[in-house]
């Protein structure tokens, strides 16, 4: 994708980065380092970014040069095609972490996913118990009281469980190598008729649990399809080309912490074909619960020997109407999303269907011949 969008692909503050990703080069997809204005070809460190991420000293590798940063951020910059950052890490999700969007599930669970029918309920849902809802901490004495309120009002949801409960929902979001990085088409299944792009700090992490850095993600969400049952997340949330990553995993270090994702605003962008333009912030400071505490949830009776990265849920719901009065937003083919954080940059993906997307072919057979066959280890 050359487009006006690739100026905001970096952070702001790219020069004091250190960042991590992937690239289709000539022989195959390759981990590179982003530092010092040089994008390098790290591959004879690592094989794999999973690999990379448990290197000690990953600032000091050296390799031959990609490109220059300055061609990521020229419109006209030539450079090969930038992949989701990850590879053989598992991708997991958070979700309803946040108060807007713990309301939004319940709305769509009252609605059996039908969106004409969100209006009505969105504005009763609020008054009763946004307030509540924004007020307690998850797994608290109050959340419990609240909770034992809304169940003798008639008023409780699974969604609430786990918004205000003590266990929260992390679910697996995508197969290892499905993911869709910066300027790839996303898809949405095309028999959903209400659905929406989910804009999301992403955290990464090693082998043994520690958080290494942080990148930017898009959740895809079918609201009518989870809405008829919960049961239907599954059908939702993974289908081709489902899940954006990237550009780029900036790594914690002096200038990039913990708290500045803690501390991050998540802008959203949709361009629609038609001049429809929508637009969103998530302020982290809202969530919830701590993503630390989602890291540690996600790893207390399991283990990831190649790393995983955690979907820390989003702010962002929709409720702008597109086309008819009521019914909100849903996606339509050709849309362009822009998620952007200053200290993360911008992921820029396009909208199809996982039908019309291009199928996922490249698995990790195929990705563990190509690299033996490179001589990147042993065959």
């Amino acid at each position: 994708m050359k487009s006006e969008h690739a100026a905001r692909m970096l952070p702001a503050d790219h020069d004091q980065a250190l960042l991590v990703g992937r690239m289709q080069l000539a022989d195959g997809p390759t981990p590179v380092v982003v530092k010092g204005g040089k994008v390098i070809d790290v591959s004879a460190h690592a094989a794999t970014v999973a690999d990379l991420l448990e290197c000690s000293d990953i600032a000091s590798l050296d390799g031959p040069v990609v490109c220059d940063t300055a061609a990521l951020a020229d419109p006209a910059g030539e450079h090969p095609p930038i992949l989701s950052p990850i590879d053989l890490q598992c991708v997991k999700a958070a979700g309803v972490t946040f108060a807007v969007s713990a309301l939004e599930r319940v709305i769509e669970e009252r609605a059996r996913g039908d969106a004409d029918a969100a209006q009505g309920i969105r504005g009763d849902l609020e008054a009763r118990i946004g307030g509540g809802i924004r007020s307690v901490k998850p797994g608290s004495s109050e959340a419990a009281e609240l909770k034992a309120a809304l169940i003798d009002a008639g008023m409780w949801s699974q969604y609430l469980e786990v918004a205000i409960g003590p266990d929260a929902e992390v679910f697996t979001k995508a197969p290892v190598l499905s993911t869709i990085g910066w300027g790839g088409e996303v898809g949405i299944r095309s028999d959903s008729s209400w659905n929406n792009p989910e804009p999301e700090i992403v955290v990464v992490a090693t082998s043994d649990g520690k958080i290494v850095g942080a990148t930017l993600g898009n959740d895809v969400n079918l609201r009518d399809f989870e809405g008829r049952s919960a049961l239907l997340l599954g059908k939702a949330k993974d289908n081709n080309a489902s899940t954006g990553i990237g550009p780029f995993i900036r790594l914690f270090d002096g200038t990039f912490t913990m708290d500045t994702v803690r501390d991050a605003v998540v802008d959203l962008r949709i361009d629609g074909p038609e001049g429809y333009v929508l637009t969103g912030t998530s302020t982290m400071r809202e969530i919830s619960r701590d993503p630390e505490d989602l890291v540690r949830q996600a790893l207390s009776e399991h283990q990831y020997p190649d790393g995983f990265v955690l979907f820390l849920g989003t702010l962002f719901a929709p409720v702008q109407d597109r086309d008819e009065p009521g019914r909100g937003f849903t996606h339509k083919p050709g849309d362009v999303v822009r998620i952007s954080t200053t200290s993360l940059g911008e992921l820029v993906n396009t909208v199809t269907t996982s039908k019309v997307a291009e199928p996922w072919r490249f698995g990790i057979r195929d990705l563990m011949r190509n690299l033996a066959r490179r001589g990147l280890i042993a065959a």
